[in-house]
């Protein structure tokens, strides 16, 4: 389960998610206690680390796989990307959706999904991880990596980094979360980069959920556009560029004239409308799919029974735990159904890949 925040009623309409709530912070009830003293009750001395939870009071009522889906909150931005010749087009559209989604903020865990689209005209490959318990107080996605190809483009690779996840006033009071530091966008065929930073709000100064960053050639160093506003609102494009010059087809080439320091909405977080993920009813759900595997944690959290919440919660975690002992025990190896590990290194298939820990091995 995720931790605890809400999100702006505007994209709370969907009667499909595990939870109708929606606001960007919460207030802990003074009765709860606190993280820290909920994580100390737990210390014994001899006590297996592994086994401290966080308390439940402080979760969202919803899986973390239907946190991850809020990256595909906004397909119709990728729409368009076939229809630009110029790479640099291609990759900004690559950047608009990719800063599209953190206003409804991700992260992740164990997941099944099924998503219904249009397979005429495009195939969509959903990433996400599996995290096992011992790693939920901080998550962190190395890498993912999407590709398109189309009649008239080389295919293309496109390399996304996240940032990390902070949380402020975890001890009382309100709770605040916040992205912090860089991430990055690569193209690496075209020579394209993307550092994006996310930046926290300081103590006396700043604001919160303010993103920087620039667009460049990693070659050359020649920035393209600054990218600036927030996450969360509305965010902008600062065109660097006076001239550029695109390959079309063989020994034709487009020179487009920008009209440089021009500065241009990207994306209005604000006011977008998001689009929502289908998922099928619980009795047709495997015992593994996140909306069914968490339901009675869901339910006791929706009921503010932290007592019957923590119980359930802690099974799940506990059942993980005896699964991951008992293959260690008889060295087994788990593999996951829906993913398997990049094949790189020198020689190997897909050599290159090396950062990527895993990628898709199902049809979605």
């Amino acid at each position: 389960m995720p931790l605890h925040s809400h999100h702006r009623s505007s994209l709370s309409n969907s009667n499909k998610s595990s939870s109708d709530e929606a606001e960007d912070e919460t207030v802990v009830e003074p009765d709860q206690g606190n993280v820290l003293s909920h994580i100390i009750s737990q210390l014994r001395p001899g006590a297996d680390l592994s086994r401290v939870t966080l308390p439940t009071f402080i979760l969202e009522p919803r899986s973390m796989l239907e946190r991850i889906t809020n990256f595909m909150a906004h397909p119709e931005t990728l729409l368009p990307m076939p229809e630009h010749d110029d790479p640099l087009e291609r990759f900004v559209s690559v950047v608009k959706f990719y800063l599209s989604g953190w206003h409804i903020k991700p992260p992740y865990e164990i997941f099944t999904l099924t998503e219904s689209m249009n397979r005429r005209h495009s195939r969509l490959l959903h990433l996400g991880t599996d995290v096992p318990p011992s790693a939920k107080i901080q998550l962190l996605l190395h890498g993912a990596r999407a590709s398109h190809q189309d009649r008239r483009h080389a295919q293309a690779a496109h390399i996304l980094t996240q940032p990390n996840m902070y949380a402020r006033g975890i001890l009382f009071g309100k709770m605040k979360y916040e992205l912090g530091d860089h991430s990055f966008i690569k193209c690496p065929e075209n020579h394209l980069v993307c550092d994006v930073e996310f930046k926290t709000k300081g103590y006396f100064s700043g604001t919160y959920n303010a993103i920087a960053g620039t667009i460049k050639n990693d070659q050359t160093g020649e920035v393209y556009y600054e990218i600036s506003g927030l996450w969360n609102g509305e965010m902008y494009l600062k065109n660097h560029v006076v001239g550029c010059l695109s390959l079309l087809r063989r020994d034709i080439f487009k020179l487009t004239i920008s009209q440089t320091g021009k500065k241009e909405l990207l994306f209005d977080a604000s006011h977008a409308k998001h689009t929502v993920p289908l998922t099928r009813p619980l009795e047709e759900q495997s015992e593994r799919e996140s909306q069914k595997l968490w339901h009675s944690t869901v339910q006791g959290l929706n009921a503010r029974n932290h007592e019957a919440a923590t119980s359930e919660k802690t099974k799940i975690e506990d059942q993980q735990r005896e699964e991951a002992a008992k293959r260690a025990e008889e060295n087994v190896e788990w593999r996951p159904r829906l993913f398997r590990a990049v094949r790189g290194g020198p020689g190997g298939s897909e050599e290159g890949e090396e950062d990527l820990d895993w990628i898709i091995n199902a049809e979605v």
